[in-house]
């Protein structure tokens, strides 16, 4: 897509460029990610961009036009978390880039989130873009920098101080998104916390600064609250499910009610029909479709060719779903004449106060495998791994 770019960075890029272009985010946050960084952007239509905006529209239309007790049905019973809210602070949404049967590029929804992604990481991965490539620089995201760092201080800091704000993670070193909790606490001046370091007295929360315990009155919430069940041993003075005098960015509770949960009940050319399974009906073909369950991260436990002995001796089939398969498009070419596919992540903000969520910026996935996680490419592939699209007219 969009030759004339595509061309122009295939002829500029070299080894070390990509080497320059790494070291610049080692430099800006102070460690390596600890995620493969793709090479190369996405160079994407604004006729595509136009497609990806309506699908979203629809769905967020669609979302707000549900009923509060729909959604607390996504909710398990030992993950609901007190004081809910109204809508959520974050929506991301996947989708595949892909083909249809009449060969139009166009988008279909992988699935959807009201948790926070990496947005202080993209910001930055944009600009070190065209840094790098300063022909980008023509084509770049208009939101400038000052106005998107405006836009996630306000959402996450508030009127608070920032030393009462943190963000939450479980053992935050050992994650995969370290790179984004270090260039957040940049953006806004805020600690990361760890879960089993947080102490509460009565029904206030606090952490330890340099000797000296401070009150916690906002949380940036980056723990994926039924992970911690699996965490043998975990110790926490602080259990989500308690009262406590703290503001959540964004509440716990939305992580399930913006989730796959939502697929089945979703309609749009652009969303391939999904079924709870234990609700797909005999007449759909088990393998035009793709089994998920309904509360996982990053690919794990998907099957992309589930057969009936399979989903048979699934007990919990409420907590899993068949999407049908959509076909992603071999259309990122690399400098060897090879093709990647891709995946794009629309990053929304939803202000307290908003009928709608502001878009902010992109997050790219790109593959050269079956599923569009770098962990299932081959090591020595190129043109894949985490990316971002730059839109221009054709």
């Amino acid at each position: 897509m969009i030759p004339t770019y595509r061309k122009q960075f295939n002829q500029e890029f070299s080894q070390e460029k990509y080497s320059q272009f790494k070291e610049i985010l080692k430099q800006k946050s102070g460690i390596e990610p600890s995620f493969r960084i793709s090479e190369s952007p996405l160079f994407l239509t604004n006729e595509f961009k136009d497609k990806l905006i309506d699908a979203s529209e629809s769905i967020i239309d669609q979302i707000k036009a549900l009923s509060p007790e729909t959604l607390q049905k996504a909710i398990p019973e030992n993950c609901k978390v007190p004081n809910d809210t109204n809508q959520p602070h974050f929506f991301t949404i996947d989708f595949g880039i892909c083909k249809s049967e009449n060969g139009q590029i166009e988008p279909q929804l992988i699935e959807l989130q009201a948790f926070p992604s990496l947005y202080a990481f993209q910001k930055v991965y944009e600009d070190t873009f065209c840094e790098v490539y300063p022909f980008l620089q023509e084509i770049r995201n208009k939101m400038p920098q000052e106005e998107f760092a405006t836009y996630v201080k306000e959402l996450i800091v508030g009127d608070e101080n920032p030393e009462n704000v943190i963000l939450l993670e479980i053992f935050p070193e050992k994650q995969k998104t370290l790179i984004d909790f270090i260039l957040t606490e940049k953006l806004l001046g805020i600690k990361t916390v760890c879960l089993t370091k947080v102490k509460k007295q009565g029904k206030k929360l606090y952490y330890e600064n340099e000797g000296k315990l401070v009150e916690i009155k906002r949380i940036y919430n980056r723990v994926i609250f039924d992970e911690l069940d699996r965490i043998p041993d975990l110790t926490t003075e602080f259990d989500f499910r308690e009262e406590a005098d703290v503001t959540w960015v964004t509440h716990p509770n939305w992580f399930f009610k913006i989730s796959k949960f939502l697929l089945p009940m979703l309609k749009h050319q652009f969303v391939p029909k999904s079924y709870f399974l234990h609700e797909f009906p005999e007449t759909e073909n088990l393998e035009n479709f793709v089994l998920k369950p309904l509360f996982s991260f990053a690919g794990s436990g998907v099957n992309l060719d589930p057969t009936k002995e399979i989903t048979d001796a699934i007990e919990d089939k409420e907590n899993y779903i068949l999407q049908r398969k959509v076909n992603y498009a071999p259309l990122f070419e690399d400098i060897n004449g090879e093709f990647s596919k891709a995946e794009i992540r629309l990053l929304y903000i939803w202000r307290e106060n908003d009928e709608r969520p502001i878009l902010l910026e992109n997050l790219g996935r790109m593959t050269k495998a079956a599923m569009v996680n770098v962990d299932f490419n081959k090591k020595d592939a190129i043109w894949i791994g985490s990316s971002n699209a730059f839109f221009v007219e054709e």
